[in-house]
């Protein structure tokens, strides 16, 4: 096997949750991150082609992945492609990683730091909507960073819902299924929508001491959040996005009417220190390069 090329099980093996996360913050204060806009390209069937180049002083990756949705539901994953990593002293390739893994921990990663810098109360329960690869992910990212010990899981697929269940047990977190994700949320602090965004699947406002990660929706047309639940939260508390390029990406706001490019960035969060954690939390991630940098770098040094 060539020693270079990690497959999904050796990619995760190399990103566990709790150095991930702490990378990611690592990097929002290197000032030798470089990352360009990604190019995403319209391919046949709704599906994209997506290429993502990011670099600092010492490693440049590039994630080369392809985004099908037609593919939900079947035994081939929505997301396919590798992320190759380089040394920028030498220009020698390093390793190719597993691309689903690497999207799927990096973004799980990013809402639990979001979550540590901002949620006004992490004792959860956590509400999860959408069963897939994300809400696996996310169940695992805040059990192992934040301690969280009890999911509600809400997915208009039951079975799907069922298996992250049983997986959520396996870490020996409590775990049920609920028929109406709006109800749940009421009794639950922490929140994440995680679905393929093709329509409003969370309308409920948030408690008070409520946090929502919004990771589905990543371009103007997606939407996961009504754009109600969107207005109460930026009058009555505060919505973060992950990076800039969610200016003209994350569809949620975009469609709410927000002026998404005056919203904070979680490296602005993180900048400024302690951050305000009165009202609700939205956290609008719509993907970065830069989070699949932190994880190229934390791979390298593991391999």
């Amino acid at each position: 096997m060539d020693e270079m090329l990690l497959d999904a099980a050796r990619t995760a093996q190399a990103l566990p949750w709790a150095p991930l996360v702490d990378e990611i913050e690592a990097l929002l204060a290197d000032s030798s991150v470089a990352v360009p806009p990604r190019t995403v390209m319209l391919t046949a069937h709704g599906a994209c082609l997506f290429a993502m180049p990011a670099c600092d002083a010492r490693t440049a990756m590039t994630k080369l992945i392809t985004f099908t949705p037609g593919n939900a539901g079947s035994a081939r994953p929505a997301i396919q492609g590798d992320v190759t990593v380089f040394d920028v002293a030498t220009g020698e390739r390093r390793l190719i990683l597993d691309g689903p893994i690497v999207t799927g921990r990096r973004t799980a990663a990013v809402s639990a730091l979001a979550a540590r810098w901002l949620a006004p109360n992490l004792a959860g329960p956590m509400l999860i909507v959408g069963a897939g690869v994300q809400g696996r992910a996310h169940v695992e990212a805040f059990a192992a960073v934040l301690g969280v010990r009890r999911f509600l899981i809400a997915s208009r697929s039951t079975r799907s819902a069922e298996a992250l269940a049983d997986h959520a047990r396996s870490l020996g977190a409590q775990a049920e299924l609920v028929p109406d994700a709006d109800a749940a949320l009421a009794g639950c602090p922490l929140a994440v929508t995680c679905t393929p965004a093709s329509g409003v699947v969370l309308r409920a406002p948030p408690r008070a001491d409520g946090f929502i990660a919004a990771v589905g929706a990543f371009t103007p047309q997606m939407v996961e959040l009504d754009a109600a639940l969107c207005r109460h939260v930026a009058a009555q508390g505060r919505i973060v996005v992950d990076a800039r390029a969610a200016d003209h990406e994350a569809g949620d706001l975009l469609q709410a009417g927000l002026d998404v490019a005056a919203l904070p960035t979680l490296a602005d969060v993180v900048a400024a220190g302690d951050a305000p954690r009165r009202g609700p939390v939205l956290f609008k991630s719509c993907g970065w390069a830069g989070w699949d940098l932190a994880a190229a770098r934390l791979a390298t040094r593991a391999g």
